[in-house]
């Protein structure tokens, strides 16, 4: 297998990428619910099975289509879990999530061929290699070979291989981020408190009631958000980040729910509507004295540093830096929502490997200090 001539392989058919991409979205809740069984009952050789019928549709999908790096990365899934049917080799978690990722990395593939962007920052090389060698690699060596895989596409050693392990811990981690604190870090000096804080915070909880998915979203995104600035001086002002994080999505309050809990594709005036909730919040900020930066903050938070994002489309240099931690925190805990409304726990690696593939979506400035927090936050 020529991997490099693989990876830089131009598709001619675009239609065909389209077919094979919209393909891939559905069979990825499928992926995860047979994956999440396998971990619950490694043996079943029925869901095995099924699992193996949906990759190999998407083979013979992605080879009509002359998509050679989707037929790369089937076919190698594929022998996998021929091994796995066979008994040849035993399911853990380590190989649960390095399946889960490489189809995770293929639909971030298909995506970026979509809008002709770069596919570099993907590590498809790194992937594929993994994948090769997972595929003739000893039962005994199972679970290095994939922890190296995941850690060469991702820079994150599973957490079951780390210093901090207890009562012979073998699994990967994927709990969620949650904050034990039941107050914010301004909340503990009572010098700083405000009212408006108060009320700030007020509203983020009434936005978090509109739905269970939320539960303790603000305070996960606070101490992110936090941690992060914390890495770098406090180079946004504590109280003023901590008002954009409560604020950041009120205005979707003044939409209907059916738009902003929509789970499906949205239409374009959908879309277009939803992209109003940041002026709305932003606005509400605007109007009270003294929360100037937070309300450049919200405004600016799904901006992108190619001038790709919205509601202005600005590029880097006039994107604020509390707006580009916000857009990676928010991402980050979009992307467990996201996965978590399949009725599966997206893990911190897999969400972490998605927003480290997303180059041109964040400040890279930013990014470094955001994976030194998620480390942290693995090995504790």
């Amino acid at each position: 297998m020529d991997i490099e001539l693989i990876v830089t392989q131009k598709i001619k058919d675009v239609d065909a990428l389209d077919g094979f991409t919209e393909s891939l979205h559905e069979a990825m809740p499928g992926i995860e619910r047979d994956i999440s069984r396998l971990k619950q009952t490694p043996g079943d050789n029925e869901t095995i099975r099924n699992l193996f019928s949906t990759i190999h549709n998407l083979k013979g999908v992605a080879g009509r289509g002359q998509i050679e790096l989707a037929d790369a990365i089937t076919h190698l899934i594929e022998i996998l879990l021929t091994r796995l049917h066979s008994s040849e080799i035993i399911f853990n978690n380590f190989v649960a999530e390095a399946i889960l990722l490489a189809v995770d990395r293929l639909a971030l593939a298909m995506e970026s061929m979509s809008g002709n962007r770069s596919l570099e920052n993907l590590r498809l090389v790194s992937l594929l290699q993994g994948l090769e060698s997972l595929s003739t690699a000893s039962p005994g060596d199972i679970k290095t070979v994939a922890g190296n895989l995941i850690e060469a596409v991702t820079d994150f050693r599973p957490a079951a291989e780390s210093a901090n392990l207890q009562n012979g811990q073998t699994e990967i981690e994927s709990r969620p981020l949650e904050n034990e604190r039941t107050e914010s870090p301004i909340e503990r000096a009572p010098s700083l408190i405000s009212d408006d804080l108060r009320f700030f915070r007020l509203l983020a909880d009434l936005l978090e009631g509109r739905s269970p998915l939320f539960k303790g979203r603000t305070l996960r995104l606070l101490r992110l958000a936090t941690e992060t600035n914390q890495v770098r001086d406090n180079v946004v002002d504590p109280v003023q980040l901590e008002a954009a994080i409560y604020m950041h999505d009120i205005g979707m309050m003044f939409l209907p729910d059916t738009l902003w809990l929509k789970v499906g594709r949205m239409t374009p005036e959908e879309l277009a509507m939803l992209r109003k909730h940041t002026l709305y919040s932003s606005g509400l900020l605007s109007r009270m004295g003294g929360w100037e930066t937070a309300a450049e903050i919200v405004a600016q938070h799904h901006e992108m540093p190619d001038g790709k994002g919205y509601p202005e489309g600005i590029a880097a240099a006039s994107i604020c830096d509390g707006a580009k931690i916000l857009s990676i925190v928010d991402a980050f805990e979009s992307i467990m929502l996201k996965h978590a409304s399949h009725g599966i726990n997206r893990s911190v690696l897999r969400a972490i490997a998605e927003v480290n593939a997303c180059d041109n979506q964040f400040a890279p400035e930013w990014i470094g200090p955001f994976n030194q927090v998620i480390h942290r936050t693995l090995n504790q």
